[in-house]
């Protein structure tokens, strides 16, 4: 059974919300990041990055810098710019992008889950970034990013999001990357307990994405466990932050390869060797999009060609084995380009599908780069087999929306 738990929010006030929340600050060039920082006084970027500007900057993930990040934060909570929930609440979560709209619930899981395996991973995590954000988390005493969850489609969950839905929401707002959101606060202590009791039925779900928070967050509750003996199990470092979204509420995209050399091969010779595995078909100059599972695109000297792997050297008894990120890496990658580890190799980049086939082609036509792999989205299913089977996906496999907005709500990790 799956632990999930309302709880008390800090929430920026309803006339800021769309000034404060921002994209993970990952997501930003160091232009973009500058303009959100020297023109919205109240960005949430200024919280985390309060040496941006600054000519003399600490370390980063220094004592000195952390606590400047918590001392942003607190200012930010003394100006009125955050208020503080003065009830324990879920909070049912619209996005609407585009084509796609996604509705989930945030709350609070246990990291007892994390740790018994109720909370399924498919990643595998770094141990020294694991302790880097621990450290964050443990002077910073937030977190403002919710683990990203899946789970099975559960009745008494959709019924308990739908009735929600028909209330006025307590923040609706459109940010300028033309994606709509909307948030409903969650009181009602039936419907909290309709949800709870869904993801009791549930048994366990699967982090889509997010394992490093949700690591950093169970290491901090077990440090601080060994701290206070007498812990109840209550106190706020026993949970984090988490976004749970059923299956149909979440879009799996690509994650694509590009590579900067052909390995001191010819392109006839490196497309030979690839047809020693696959099946090409040359599709001139109009973009090629892989349409199913082990077919593959790829961008080379001006061209598209399609490889679909052959028969004989198929995989799909082995979780891991069969995705077509591992496929690539095992029959081209690795043997012909003589890249073993895309985490170290510096000639490969990777693209997430949100951009599109025509981000590959930029790249290669730029110069820089010379091929260039479209991969299908891996499903939902092959996601859950790997993390069912405690195997663990390569790296880049997976770019999963949606993407939540940092500050949008943040859960303390000291106060209750």
């Amino acid at each position: 059974m799956a632990v999930v738990k309302p709880f008390k929010a800090i929430l920026p006030t309803k006339d800021k919300i769309h000034l404060v929340a921002s994209r993970s600050v990952d997501s930003y060039n160091s232009f973009e990041l500058r303009y959100k920082i020297q023109n919205n006084p109240y960005s949430f970027l200024r919280i985390i990055k309060p040496e941006f500007n600054d000519t003399k900057k600490n370390k980063p993930n220094s004592p000195e810098l952390l606590k400047k990040i918590k001392q942003n934060f607190l200012d930010f909570q003394q100006s009125g710019v955050f208020e503080t929930s003065n009830e324990e609440a879920f909070f049912i979560y619209q996005q609407i992008k585009e084509n796609h709209s996604y509705s989930g619930i945030i709350g609070l899981s246990s990291i007892d889950d994390y740790f018994n395996g109720v909370i399924k991973i498919h990643e595998q995590t770094i141990t020294d970034r694991e302790e880097k954000l621990m450290h964050y988390l443990e002077v910073c005493d937030f977190n403002t990013e919710p683990v990203l969850i899946c789970h099975l489609e559960n009745e008494n969950i959709n019924q308990a999001i739908s009735t929600t839905k028909k209330n006025v929401p307590h923040f609706d707002f459109t940010t300028a990357d033309k994606v709509r959101h909307k948030l409903w606060k969650l009181t009602n202590e039936d419907l909290i307990a309709q949800i709870q009791k869904g993801f009791v039925e549930l048994g366990s779900i699967y982090i889509a994405d997010g394992h490093h928070r949700s690591a950093s967050s169970s290491l901090l509750g077990k440090y601080r466990r060994l701290q206070n003996p007498n812990y109840t199990g209550n106190e706020p470092f026993n949970y984090f932050l988490c976004a749970y979204f059923s299956e149909s509420q979440l879009h799996i995209y690509d994650f694509n390869r590009v590579v900067s050399d052909l390995n001191d091969l010819y392109e006839i010779d490196f497309l030979e060797k690839v047809k020693e595995k696959f099946v090409i078909i040359e599709k001139g100059e109009e973009i090629y999009k892989p349409n199913q599972l082990h077919n593959m695109s790829m961008y080379l000297g001006g061209k598209w060609y399609s490889l679909t792997l052959k028969n004989q050297f198929m995989n799909d008894q082995d979780p891991v084995g069969g995705l077509d990120a591992a496929l690539l890496s095992e029959h081209i990658l690795s043997p012909i380009l003589g890249i073993h580890d895309l985490k170290t190799d510096k000639r490969a980049i990777f693209v997430n599908g949100t951009k599109g086939m025509e981000e590959l082609k930029n790249h290669v036509d730029g110069g820089k780069m010379k091929v260039a792999f479209g991969l299908f989205p891996v499903v939902m299913e092959q996601l859950k087999k790997i993390a069912d089977n405690h195997c663990i996906m390569p790296p880049k496999t997976t770019y999963i929306e949606p993407k939540l907005r940092s500050g949008m709500l943040v859960y303390s990790l000291t106060q209750n």
